[in-house]
This record gives structure tokens, C-alpha cells and sequence, in this order.
């Protein structure tokens, strides 16, 4: 059985809406987009390239999945180009058509958080949210998500699209593991508590 991991920058106050660029994600009339950028060092690039070497695919929203395939494949001179290339990804949309532009892309048919379900009862690695919160949501009302990944900036933004909506479900969990970067970033693990990873809802 695989497990279910999302990957998220967060504000201290929870926003995880366009860490990376300006124009990553203007919705809602957001203006701090990229906000993550100056907090990347040495310690958090390691952390990540530890968590790629287990994964055995990503799972994608439309929004992420376009923003990805714009950016990654025209980077050079990283090590995480190729290997986001090489990785499975599967990908949540109503509205795209395959064949999907980047290499090993599929899109999911039919409901995505019934075809993370299927893909979860398959042995493997780590099934890996890469943002895409929409999607993220829908697993986690579903009990689909047996690890959270959260690298939690030291600022607050105010206004923004968050990881947490203020509709969602009560769910306990506990601190697995925690890193603290030379930016002051924390990178904390947690799983749903008392559940082993992997059984933390309906499979």
C-alpha cells in the first residue's frame, strides 16, 4: 500500500497561494506572490530531494500541473528537473485533453479522489501532493491524506488562498518530524493521530 503526502509552503497564518512567483497565481486579487522565494537554502533543497527519492508519483491539480510543466522543463543546471520529468504524474481536470504535454503525465478520468483511492491501495512508493489545493481538499475529506509536509514561513501575509479551509473537518494530528532551516523556515511532518500511516481513512 502506498501513502498520500502532500508537499506545501505555508505562511505562518496559513496561505499557501503562490509561493513561488509573482505571477504564479494573481486569483482573488493576491499581490505577494513568490513570498517563499527568499527563504530557500541548502537545508530545505535536501529535505526535498529526500522526500523525491521515495516518491512514486505525483498527483496534480489542472493549475499546478500547467504552472509545473510551464517552468520546470526550461530550468537547467538543478536536480530537479529531469527527475520531475522521469516522475509518474497524474493529474486531476475537467477540462484537459490527453495526451498531456509532459513527459509520463496521465489524466485521471472520472473522480479524482476515487482514482487516489485505487492508485493508494497499490504498492510503492509515496503518492506526493505538490500543491494543487483544490484537489488537496477533496482528498482530505475523503481521509485520503496520511502525511502532511508543511514548510511554515515565518511571516503572515493576511489575505490569501489557505491550506486549511474554514469549512474542513476536524482532524487530530501528530508532529512525526521537524527541521528548522538556516531562513528560519520549519519543515514539520505530521500524520493523523492514532492512525499508521496509511490507514488513516477510507481506502
Amino acid at each position: 500500500m502506498s501513502i498520500v503526502v502532500t508537499v506545501n509552503n505555508m505562511s505562518l497564518d496559513g496561505v499557501m497561494q503562490a509561493p513561488g512567483r509573482a505571477d504564479e497565481d494573481p486569483r482573488d486579487g493576491f499581490e505577494h506572490g513568490g513570498w517563499a522565494r527568499p527563504y530557500s537554502d541548502e537545508v530545505a533543497g535536501r529535505v526535498m530531494g529526500e522526500g523525491m527519492s521515495r516518491t512514486r508519483a505525483l498527483v496534480l491539480g489542472r493549475r499546478t500541473y500547467e504552472d509545473f510543466y510551464g517552468f520546470w522543463p526550461g530550468q537547467r543546471d538543478n536536480p530537479f528537473t529531469e527527475v520531475l520529468a522521469a516522475t509518474p504524474k497524474y493529474v486531476a481536470s475537467r477540462t484537459l485533453r490527453e495526451p498531456l504535454p509532459w513527459a509520463n503525465s496521465v489524466l485521471m478520468a472520472g473522480d479524482a479522489a476515487d482514482e487516489v483511492a485505487r492508485l493508494r491501495k497499490e504498492p510503492g512508493g509515496d503518492l506526493v501532493v505538490l500543491g494543487s489545493g483544490d484537489l488537496l481538499r477533496s482528498l482530505m475529506r475523503r481521509g485520503l491524506v496520511d502525511r502532511y509536509v508543511l514548510l511554515i514561513h515565518p511571516l503572515v501575509l493576511g489575505a490569501g488562498r489557505r491550506l486549511f479551509a474554514e469549512d474542513g473537518a476536524f482532524d487530530a494530528l501528530r508532529l512525526a518530524d521537524s527541521v528548522t532551516t538556516t531562513t528560519g523556515v520549519v519543515i514539520a511532518t505530521y500524520e493523523p493521530a492514532g492512525s499508521a500511516p496509511g490507514a488513516s481513512g477510507p481506502a
